[in-house]
Parts: C-alpha cells; structure tokens; sequence
C-alpha cells in the first residue's frame, strides 16, 4: 500500500490537536472572557457547549463524511473552525455567544470524524492502532500547548486567546501541501472483521463508556478552575496545571498501544477509569500544587489509556462505508460526556462534591468492565 508522507502524518496529527482546544481553550481565563462576553453567569457553557454542538450535528456530520468523503469535508470543517471560532470576539450576551459555540461544537465533529477516516484509509493493523495513539497524543499536546498559551494571553488580555482559533486555517494549508486528495485503496481491511467485531466490549459498549470516560476527564477541566481560584492560584498558574494533565496524557497514550499487547481491552479500559478515579480523589482532597500535580498524573494516565483505544476499537469494528457515519457517533459519545459536565456545577457541595461524585462514577465503571472480562473468560473456558 501507498504510505502517507511524514509532513502528511504531521498534518493530520496537528489537526487533531483542535479537538480538545474547541472547549479547553477559553478554561485558563474562564472568567475574564466570560465577563468580557458579558455571559459571566454561564461561564462554563463557554467551556461546554461546543460539546452540544458536536453531540447534535455528529449525525449530520457523519452522513456528510460518508456522501462526499473525508477529505472534502475536512476541507470545510478546517475553514468554518478558524472563522467561527476567532468570531465570537464581536458578539455579545449569552444567546449569541452559546449560539456561536454550538455552531463551532458541530464544526469540530466534522474536524474530528473526517480526520479519523482518513487515518483510518492511510492506515492497516497496528500501524492503524499506533497511529490513533498518536492521534490520542496530538490530542492532548495540543491541551499541552494552547492551554499554556491560553492562560499566557488571557493574562494579557482576555480576547487574545481567541486569535489560536486560526490556527486551523495553517492547519488546512498543510492538509492541501502534504495530504493527497485520493487516499490508496484498502482491500481486505476495508470491512469490518465480523469476528473482531463481536469479540470484547460492543460498538455500543465502546460509545458508552467513551462518554463515560469525558464525562469524568472533563468534570477535572471546568472544576479545577474554581477550586484552583479559591486556593489563590492565578490564571497562569490553573493553565499549566491543565497543560500538566495533557501532557500526562500525552505520555500515557504512547504507551497504550504498547500496554495493550498484554492485556485486553476491557482490563486496560478498567485501569483507565480507576485512574480516573484516583485522580478525582485527590483533587477532591488536594490542598495545595503537589497535591494538585499529583492527581493530575492519574488524570492524564486515564484519558491516555481510554479514550485513543475506544476510538480505534471504533474504527476496527466499523465497515469502510460506516466508517464516517459510527466515528461521528464516537465523536457523539466523547463530546456528549463533555456537555453533561455543564451541570456538574448544579450539584450541592461545591468542587469537593463533584470531585466525589466523579470519583464513585469511575470506581463503578471500572468495577462492571472487571466483572464483564470475568465473564467473558468465563463463557470462553466453558465453551
């Protein structure tokens, strides 16, 4: 098979970093933007409702990816990210500011889905799956970087992270320079593998627990801001710290696939959530940055070893001509975790509360995915 370029693997990891930027980008200096914004009493819908986007323009989008290929559709989705996110400097209140984030939220399934199918058509095997884990790393050096970069500039003035939109407009000339219009043909990968498909955790499975996974992950990014603050730690500060996670993260998913040949998935996605758990239990109890630093390593560790190998097991149980149409579910999932996080703030107790909460939710995850691949080895030896 024909291989994609290294500029042309660059460029598609490098797309990938927008993904988690949509929301986490406005975190560091959540306050001064949502003031600025004059949104100041749904300050964390700045954070969360591109998720909303994504989760109701996923279906569209998939259809879309599917009807007129990956490629066209990345094209689009790259210019419509840059404008509308940079335009939400002009607008005022919270209708038009939401209004504008939901709009970029389903831009971003469009981004996330497209770029996926075409790594999925430039990639076989373990050289797919290492690629994803790589796709879960730019993912987070992106958080790495435009979250460092976020809180630097929000620091300066409140609107001058929004310029880090436009990013993607590099992005897309890099696309149209390394990129082939026409990916090679893939013949026996190009179908699903029916046995494959029914081993382990369902396609349904793996789009509930990815949700699960951000629901968790994403209760960290809109909670630690105001926990941090109530500490008397600055803007500067809470960015690095949410930089720290991704970076964690970054490390974790280069050693997933690795950690992945010598165990299943359903184990491996157990130790993701117990992380999860962890990290929860410790920001809940955190007093000061070690602590905080600590419980960031487990956080990182969790979104490392979880959500790269659910996006690949989505597209090794996918059909080629799904394929667009189950990633934007996958997108769906992920984005749809990150929205419920929105109300995180409506429950009684404040950060420590939520952080609990989060915590219980990850321990019982974790717990059912044991007690599944027991089963399942159980059904396996009996058979």
């Amino acid at each position: 098979m024909t291989h994609l370029s290294k500029l042309g693997s660059y460029t598609l990891l490098c797309i990938a970093s927008l993904t988690i930027m949509v929301g986490a980008l406005v975190a560091p200096g959540l306050i001064s933007i949502s003031n600025a914004l004059d949104i100041n009493e749904y300050a964390v819908w700045l954070v969360t409702f591109p998720a909303l986007g994504a989760v109701l323009f996923a279906p569209i989008a998939g259809k879309s990816i599917d009807k007129f290929g990956a490629y066209r559709s990345l094209i689009i989705g790259l210019l419509l990210y840059g404008a509308l996110g940079f335009a939400v400097y002009w607008l005022q209140g919270p209708w038009f500011v939401l209004f504008n984030r939901i709009l970029l939220g389903g831009i971003t399934a469009v981004v996330m889905a497209s770029s996926t199918v075409l790594i999925s058509q430039w990639y076989v095997g373990n050289e797919r799956l290492n690629m994803i884990a790589k796709q879960g790393m730019a993912i987070e050096l992106g958080g790495v970087l435009f979250l460092f970069l976020g809180g630097k500039l929000a620091s300066l003035y409140w609107a001058y992270p929004l310029s880090l939109y436009l990013v993607a407009w590099l992005f897309l000339l890099m696309l149209l320079l390394f990129v082939p219009r026409k990916s090679p043909a893939l013949s026996a990968d190009t179908q699903s593998n029916s046995t494959q498909s029914q081993q382990g955790v369902s396609l349904k499975q793996v789009f509930l627990f990815a949700a699960l996974a951000m629901v968790v992950f994403f209760t960290a990014i809109v909670e630690l801001p105001n926990s941090m603050a109530q500490q008397g730690f600055n803007e500067e500060i809470v960015g690095n710290v949410l930089a720290f996670i991704s970076l964690v993260a970054v490390v974790a998913a280069h050693f997933m696939p690795k950690v992945a040949r010598y165990m299943s998935t359903t184990y491996l996605l157990a130790i993701a959530f117990v992380a999860y758990a962890l990290a929860h239990f410790v920001f809940a109890n955190a007093n000061g940055l070690p602590m905080l630093l600590v419980g960031s390593v487990f956080a990182g560790v969790g979104f490392g070893f979880s959500i790269p190998l659910l996006n690949h097991m989505t597209v090794e149980k996918s059909a080629a001509n799904v394929r667009g149409k189950n990633l934007s579910y996958f997108t769906m999932a992920v984005f749809g975790g990150q929205f419920i996080t929105s109300f995180v703030e409506f429950i009684p107790g404040g950060a420590a509360a939520s952080f609990y909460t989060s915590m219980l939710l990850a321990a019982l995850v974790a717990i059912v995915l044991v007690i599944k691949q027991r089963g399942s080895h159980l059904d396996s030896q009996t058979a």
